[in-house]
């Protein structure tokens, strides 16, 4: 029995070290070059967005499986936008992974949070509201907001409170619907105005 356990454990083990070896894969000089052709409008030339655009958001230091998923769902119709859709589809797959390398190799500026919406914010990221059904987003998107790659839950710390406040908008209204098993747009569903612009400020004051 105790054989199998380590040989389980050992195939567990290499499993793991293939998946995050294949993360690899990607060129971030031809994501690089891709960019600055078709992405830095609206994203920045350091992935960080634009001043004053705070809709757009930043993609410097995201996870390179989110940021593919994303990528593919616009190409592929199952997200839409009006401005991204027709950016996305004619991007081959290569494409599509080097843009991923590329951004996820950028650093990312960070933000701070409005100190009127925090301690509400931080309330039900890291606990919820357990009375209309709200998990903790921390559940997901992790003590510090870094998400998780592999699972392909989207780093937000840092990322533009306008920007996520207005994702959650578009979950709980269905007019977003490319997350797992509507995941996002249930716990959006519960939330209030209120709740949806604090979570989002506090998240812009995460750092890792």
């Amino acid at each position: 029995m105790k054989i199998f356990l380590i040989t389980g454990l050992l195939a567990a083990a290499l499993f793991s070290a293939l998946v995050q070896a294949n993360e690899q894969i990607g060129d971030p000089e031809k994501g690089k070059e891709k960019a600055n052709q078709i992405c830095q409008a609206c994203h920045g030339l350091d992935g960080n967005g634009i001043p004053g655009q705070p809709v757009w958001p930043k993609l410097a230091g995201q996870h390179p499986r989110y940021i593919y998923k994303q990528l593919m769902n616009f190409k592929n119709n199952e997200r839409w936008n009006p401005q991204m859709s027709p950016m996305a589809m004619p991007l081959t797959e290569d494409e599509v992974v080097n843009l991923a390398a590329y951004y996820s190799s950028l650093p990312q500026s960070g933000g701070i949070a409005d100190p009127e919406l925090v301690e509400l914010g931080e309330t039900i990221y890291r606990g919820g509201n357990p009375q209309a059904g709200v998990p903790a987003c921390s559940g997901c998107h992790g003590p510090a907001g870094l998400g998780n790659n592999l699972s392909k839950f989207p780093r937000i710390a840092g990322q533009f409170a306008e920007y996520t406040e207005q994702t959650l908008k578009h979950f709980r209204a269905t007019e977003r619907a490319n997350d797992p098993n509507g995941m996002m747009r249930g716990v959006a569903a519960r939330m209030t105005d209120r709740e949806i612009a604090a979570v989002a400020n506090y998240v812009q004051g995460l750092r890792q």
